[in-house]
């Protein structure tokens, strides 16, 4: 009795239905294409993903340089850095010196407790305006996992919906012919085999 539960879709048997038959390839085949295909779409879209941010990490690192700053403006005094629920940078006045002398200023990301005065690091591009710091090795990774669940998430997702559409699809016909046998069956012909 235990072995007869899992193969009686695929065994000769007067219950089994087409239907059965089909469903039962459906999850074997929706199965494997899980099994391996989440994996395998996760890794190549996180490749990809992987490729794509360190090439604009590599480009950006070549884009943009560090020049040393210093805090003219004032960060909020009140905010002790690293207590739970405060903001732990903000945006202040800076000036730094170019490469020819000259006098800069502009605004700059400090952690929170940087008093004025103190120095900070200010990222610039090759034209000397500010920039964005280029792009660090944990936003690669960050993206490089995401993408890469994301895409594995997304077979295991359309393989599900697939699958609880065709048995949906199943199930409506299966109803629909049991529907016709039960007629068959308790129809008026019934009431004279049984008189």
């Amino acid at each position: 009795m235990k072995g007869t539960r899992w193969g009686w879709r695929w065994r000769e048997n007067p219950l089994r239905r087409r239907s059965d038959v089909v469903e039962g390839w459906t999850v074997l085949v929706l199965g494997a294409a899980v099994i391996v295909g989440a994996p395998a779409a996760g890794l190549a879209a996180g490749w990809s993903a992987h490729t794509d941010a360190r090439a604009l990490a590599s480009a950006q690192r070549q884009e943009r340089h560090r020049v040393d700053a210093e805090v003219v403006g004032a960060v909020p005094s009140n905010v002790v850095a690293g207590e739970p629920g405060t903001q732990t940078s903000f945006r202040v006045p800076v000036r730094w010196r170019t490469a020819e002398g000259d006098t800069r200023t502009g605004t700059a990301r400090v952690r929170a407790g940087v008093r004025q005065g103190e120095r900070t690091d200010v990222w610039l591009d090759r034209r000397g305006r500010q920039a964005d710091e280029p792009l660090p090795e944990a936003e690669v990774w960050t993206r490089t996992l995401t993408t890469g669940v994301g895409s594995g998430i997304a077979v295991v997702g359309v393989a599900g919906l697939v699958g609880w559409g065709l048995v949906c699809r199943l199930d409506r016909g299966r109803l629909a012919e049991w529907e016709r046998e039960w007629a068959v069956w308790d129809g008026p012909e019934r009431g004279r085999r049984t008189a």
